[in-house]
């Protein structure tokens, strides 16, 4: 089954455990990345929170640039704004020094008043109270699978939509492949008319050839104008696609490469076409190509 890289899920909810009541929203998103890339912006007091959520990711996916984001808040009543004892040490020693300097320069400095104090970064402090952080990691851990889910089904719904639109591409892919053909056989005449200019323009400088040199110019004729190669590939690497497209397993990367090839093939055939059809359909492939090409870069 095809899935994209480009996901969204979100989720919001409270959790009560033994330390109060917490809000948590997740946001849960990626978009395209040559490998796996996970990116959290959660509170760093929930210890083990970042790892667990990291194994439980890499396990479910392989490619993409994922970013997890996490906003938790004390709903109950036990979330009232404290003093940081600490802080507000840190705080007072600043203002006394500031006001010494002061002293030194001849400066008088309005005196701080609590609230003052309060204010200053750090002294008040919202967060959780010392407590054992575990039973809410646990909680939130948990909480965190419904959300993968979610986000998993979102990134194959869009994977389902790629694979319909890359289905229709190889299918494209054929039809020109077998367009190609026809115009080969189309071009038969013309270039046996070909063929004989060059040999007739051969002959003449023949008596100045080495021995040998005639049957080697008219290989290479042959060989530069044969396109039988490259259609066979072609043929190849679409059955390839289409076993790819067929496969449970993430394939972005080998169709990354398989589309490499296929314009390969598309810009040989073009140099060796001599015919305009086919030098229509040549490009036809090459258009074709580039935007499967482009679609293959959301794939996981």
């Amino acid at each position: 089954m095809v899935k994209s890289m480009t996901g969204f899920a979100a989720q919001t909810g409270d959790i009560a455990t033994e330390t109060g009541v917490y809000a948590c929203q997740w946001d849960l998103r990626s978009v395209n990345g040559r490998g796996l890339d996970l990116r959290f912006r959660v509170p760093d007091w929930l210890d083990g929170l970042e790892a667990a959520l990291r194994k439980r990711l890499g396990d479910r996916l392989n490619r993409g640039n994922v970013s997890v984001t996490l906003k938790l808040t004390r709903s109950d009543s036990g979330a009232s704004m404290r003093v940081n004892a600490a802080a507000l040490d840190a705080a007072v020693a600043l203002v006394i020094a500031a006001e010494t300097q002061a002293e030194r320069q001849g400066l008088g400095l309005a005196p701080m008043t609590a609230a003052d104090l309060l204010a200053i970064k750090g002294v008040m402090d919202s967060g959780p109270e010392q407590v054992d952080a575990a039973p809410l990691v646990a909680a939130l851990v948990e909480r965190a699978g419904p959300l993968i889910d979610a986000f998993e089904a979102a990134r194959a719904a869009e994977g389902a939509a790629l694979a319909a639109i890359l289905g229709g591409q190889v299918a494209a892919i054929a039809d020109l492949t077998d367009q190609a053909r026809a115009a080969v056989e189309a071009r038969r005449p013309d270039q046996v008319c070909g063929l004989k200019a060059a040999l007739a323009r051969l002959t003449e400088a023949a008596p100045t050839l080495e021995p040998g040199r005639l049957e080697q110019e008219l290989a290479l004729i042959a060989v530069k104008t044969d396109v039988t190669e490259e259609l066979d590939r072609l043929a190849a690497h679409v059955e390839a696609a289409k076993t790819l497209l067929a496969s449970d397993q993430p394939v972005g990367r080998k169709l990354d490469f398989l589309m490499q090839e296929f314009n390969r093939e598309a810009n040989t055939l073009c140099s060796k076409a001599q015919s305009a059809e086919l030098t229509r359909i040549g490009l036809d492939l090459k258009t074709v190509i580039d935007q499967m090409r482009e679609q293959v870069q959301n794939v996981e």
